[in-house]
């Protein structure tokens, strides 16, 4: 069920009492003072798909057509930056044998060498992209396995989807391996497919004494084709797991100018209190931004078999956020062996980060972690804000207040893309049945 609102079909209206997190304004001047929330009641003129005015809810309606909002939030289209596209879906076929890390990591390698085929990918990743486009996602970053011929494959599958939904979601794409895989000729072969496919180069930072050469080779990989990174860092327990510190100064080291994006950063919250703020302060000078995934790696993270979990994995998001480094939240896995659930919905990542990492004191800055904050990461200047000249891309709630919001899943939400409200479906997970070779 939507949201019920009688939508104006011209292309030139006022939406009318829109509650509008600060986070998401690129500009709060004469705004006015926001709520104890840290929200605004704004008037949004929209004309031809853009935001052309904003300003303080205003008791005289303009001369345009217009819709009261009745104060319900209006958020900018998600910005989901850390997804895995290529896993979505298989848990059905492959499931975690024990929900461990290492159990994952198996049954997804298995799966891979005796399924993905190109249509096959083609129809999983397309499923998972309907889902995201229907809960009001409007730009997904995924990483692709790329090892060996999964690269070839992967990478002209993501091409294929990103041409079909070009006109409804802004697609890329990060390759994965481990580092090593990029020593050498096959290392140059990757990199030059990444190129070509317009995309990142991504890798896994394990710890051994060649990550600081490995890292170099990758920098040097990166700075010749004018490439961003997008890593998988430090997804463990092991307080000894520091290569996020390697990272930060191999890009200084190396003086590399790209954009860097780490992922996971699980080990920071079991290092010492004391020695968090060297750190972090080490992470901001070399300009790396930081996406956390709660719901993956709370999943993960301290599982063992009749025990209660004590730790729950999420990186100290709120201490890198007061360290001055940007901040993410994503979806990471969907339905597959590293996490059994999910459904590419930013509602709820927002809503089980807020739970998980007691994001509510303040809320003034969390909604920029999916919205704002990735788009810029993603360089989408007009996506992901609420802005004079950006998209009207929206999500609108029957929720006014953050409570109201968290506390229930928002199925009602409202999705408007271009400045029209649509009512996209959520795929029926039957669709997949023939895919998954389930009678």
């Amino acid at each position: 069920m939507t949201l019920s609102l009688a939508f104006p079909e011209s292309d030139r209206y006022c939406l009318r009492q829109a509650r509008v997190p600060q986070a998401v304004l690129d500009n709060c001047d004469g705004l006015g003072r926001p709520d104890p929330e840290g929200s605004f009641l704004l008037d949004l003129s929209i004309e031809a798909g853009r935001i052309t005015a904003i300003a303080p809810t205003s008791s005289s309606p303009s001369d345009a057509l217009s819709l009261d909002l009745q104060g319900r939030q209006l958020w900018p289209g998600f910005i989901d930056i850390h997804t895995h596209l290529d896993k979505g879906h298989i848990w059905l076929r492959s499931p975690n044998p024990d929900g461990s890390f290492e159990g994952a990591l198996a049954t997804a390698i298995a799966d891979s060498s005796q399924h993905w085929t190109p249509d096959e990918l083609l129809a999983r990743m397309d499923f998972s992209l309907r889902c995201a486009y229907a809960h009001g996602t409007v730009a997904l970053r995924t990483h692709l396995d790329s090892a060996g011929e999964l690269a070839a494959r992967g990478f002209a599958v993501f091409q294929e989807l990103r041409q079909r939904w070009s006109d409804r979601l802004t697609l890329q794409a990060a390759s994965l391996v481990s580092l090593d895989h990029y020593q050498g000729a096959a290392g140059e072969r990757l990199a030059d497919l990444v190129t070509e496919a317009g995309c990142l180069l991504g890798g896994v930072t394990f710890p051994s004494p060649e990550l600081d050469e490995q890292l170099d080779r990758l920098l040097d990989l990166a700075r010749d084709r004018q490439l961003d990174l997008d890593l998988h860092v430090d997804e463990s327990l092991e307080p000894s797991d520091r290569t996020l510190q390697q990272v930060a100064a191999a890009v200084q080291r190396k003086g590399f100018t790209g954009k860097v994006l780490c992922g996971h950063c699980c080990s920071l919250s079991v290092q010492p209190e004391a020695e968090l703020p060297t750190q972090l302060q080490a992470v901001q000078a070399a300009g790396l931004g930081i996406v956390s995934l709660p719901l993956c790696n709370s999943y993960l993270q301290d599982r063992q078999t009749g025990r209660t979990p004590r730790l729950r994995g999420i990186a100290p998001v709120q201490e890198i956020r007061t360290a001055g480094i940007p901040l993410c939240l994503s979806s990471d896995n969907t339905r597959d062996p590293f996490y059994a659930y999910g459904d590419l919905d930013m509602v709820e990542v927002f809503r089980e980060s807020v739970r998980i990492g007691q994001l509510d004191h303040p809320w003034l800055p969390w909604p920029a972690a999916v919205t704002c904050t990735p788009a810029d990461w993603m360089g989408l200047v007009d996506q992901g804000r609420v802005a004079i000249g950006a998209r009207a891309d929206f999500v609108i709630f029957n929720a006014r207040s953050f409570t109201e919001l968290l506390a229930r899943p928002q199925s009602d939400r409202l999705i408007v893309r271009n400045g029209r409200a649509i009512a996209p479906k959520l795929p029926d997970y039957a669709e997949l049945d023939a895919v998954l070779m389930r009678h």
